[in-house]
């Protein structure tokens, strides 16, 4: 990419304070004629196993929290009919704590680019069902364009994301059409890695570059390198979809990592990594698959597979919600890593300007120079 104008961050920050507990969630279910004849416990237990053991389904039912056709019922052993609505009503719950302020890097009346901090989740999932990115772009677009008839139906949403322990850039589109763009670009930067282009026709056919900075554990003896190590995925407790690993069955992912800085005494590297494709923990994988993991990372070491692995079966013990336990093992969103986005180059997928966004620097991923020049007196 060439001829962009760098865009200076804009210092301004929203977010409003999470509550103690969220509002929980509903669950909405039409029995089909292939579960016709399955009781209410059967059915549960089969379909959302991954979500609580059959004691933890036993009890949600026992707590009323579960209807059929509107109609509370208590009885597990329920026959269900075809076309019966089930709605399963989970109760509210103190999610973990996590950060709230979102720093504004770039916005117009298409994109909103914020820099999001580690330990905030995306988009819902597990346990942070509410405090999320996604609901404070919520909150802040009902706080601008409120009505008498309340809030607008739409809002930015976030078109791709970051691992709940990366901090850095994330894009946010304000309209469909500027969704849909994004995520063309998204879609086209994987794709021509799955077809096996070389790094620089990669880098000459895209229309968004993203760059990150890492700490990573040992002294890289050389100063780039490009990885091509696939992902796949293998099953993982408490990881529902199975967890991503270097997986030589798995999908084409590309990386380009070059050395900032080294450290001998403290045994660790400042590296810059872009990414031409985006597969989920991608950096995370790719840079503990040539054998240096992430200074801090509780889950991937040297090979790109998980630090503890144990196949057996998750265990049966439940939280008060019925639901399971927080596992023993390490999850990807554990955080404690420190991996931040650090700068984007795109085409602006509505006006067609080259723009280039970039996120501070946490300063333990600034280099010397870069940490000198920031101190208050230096000249």
């Amino acid at each position: 990419m060439s001829g962009k104008a760098d865009l200076a961050a804009v210092t301004t920050y929203f977010g409003l304070l999470w509550p103690q507990l969220n509002e929980g969630l509903t669950y909405h279910d039409i029995v089909r004629p292939t579960d016709a004849g399955l009781t209410l416990i059967e059915f549960y237990f089969r379909k959302y196993k991954n979500s609580a053991p059959l004691q933890g389904w036993l009890q949600r039912i026992q707590n009323k929290q579960i209807t059929i056709d509107g109609k509370v019922v208590v009885l597990p052993d329920t026959e269900l009919r075809a076309g019966a609505e089930l709605v399963y009503h989970r109760l509210p719950w103190r999610e973990p704590d996590a950060p709230y302020l979102l720093e504004v890097l770039f916005e117009d009346d298409y994109l909103i680019v914020v820099n999001k901090p580690s330990g905030l989740q995306v988009l819902p999932g597990g346990l942070y069902q509410q405090r999320t990115v996604l609901t404070q772009l919520q909150w802040h677009a009902c706080k601008l364009t409120t009505t008498s008839s309340g809030c607008q139906k739409t809002h930015p949403v976030p078109v791709h994301r970051l691992g709940r322990g990366t901090s850095g850039i994330l894009l946010c589109a304000k309209t469909k059409l500027c969704k849909s763009r994004l995520a063309a670009y998204f879609a086209e930067g994987t794709s021509v890695v799955e077809d096996k282009y070389t790094n620089s026709e990669c880098n000459t056919m895209r229309k968004i570059c993203k760059i990150y900075r890492a700490l990573v554990s040992g002294v890289m003896d050389m100063d780039e390198v490009v990885i091509k190590q696939p992902i796949g995925t293998i099953k993982y407790p408490g990881v529902a979809k199975g967890l991503y690993v270097a997986s030589p069955s798995g999908k084409p992912a590309l990386s380009s990592v070059c050395v900032l800085e080294r450290d001998s005494e403290n045994n660790c590297t400042l590296v810059q990594v872009e990414i031409q494709s985006g597969r989920p923990h991608q950096i995370r994988i790719h840079l503990s698959f040539i054998g240096f993991p992430l200074i801090g990372d509780p889950l991937y070491v040297s090979g790109g597979q998980p630090k503890c692995f144990h196949s057996e079966l998750m265990d049966e013990s439940f939280e008060e919600d019925g639901g399971y336990q927080r596992p023993e093992n390490p999850v990807p969103g554990d955080s404690g890593y420190n991996l931040h986005a650090h700068q984007i180059c795109l085409i602006h997928p509505i006006t067609n300007e080259l723009i280039k966004i970039t996120a501070p620097l946490p300063a333990i991923l600034q280099t010397r120079e870069e940490r000198e020049a920031s101190q208050p007196n230096s000249s």
